[in-house]
């Protein structure tokens, strides 16, 4: 789950990078994102390999805070940037007028998706927490 979803904010990083001046909260969210993920995905196989379990209290209440923040910066930058989108449509009549437009709506659908596996990883975490 988190390889898949760092492949989703990588690909919302790349697309976005396009329309410099508009998504560079976008980009900062999802930038920050991946190396959340990639963290938490180089510690689960790092406990893999070693065998060991980390279901210390502290631990997981650290990852679930983690997860929190990082979860509600991509939703509030996925939401920002749908609603760029919506002027781009609404007020400015077609996405004609804005160079790479298709590219920047694709970026917005995929932290939107990115949002939903952040938002599953942290009741996930959650769950962990209070189970344990």
């Amino acid at each position: 789950m988190m390889l898949k979803k760092c492949v989703r904010l990588v690909g919302v990083t790349w697309l976005s990078g396009e329309l410099k001046g508009l998504t560079n909260y976008l980009i900062a969210s999802m930038g920050l994102q991946v190396l959340w993920s990639f963290a938490l995905a180089w510690l689960d196989a790092y406990a893999l390999a070693k065998k060991k379990v980390i279901h210390n209290p502290v631990l997981v209440s650290l990852f679930l805070v983690g997860d929190w923040v990082t979860a509600i910066l991509s939703l509030a930058a996925a939401a920002s940037s749908a609603g760029i989108t919506i002027l781009f449509f609404r007020d400015l009549g077609s996405c004609q007028s804005v160079p790479d437009c298709p590219k920047y709506q694709l970026a917005v659908a995929l932290a939107f998706m990115s949002w939903v596996t952040v938002e599953v990883s942290s009741l996930i975490m959650f769950w962990i927490l209070v189970a344990g």
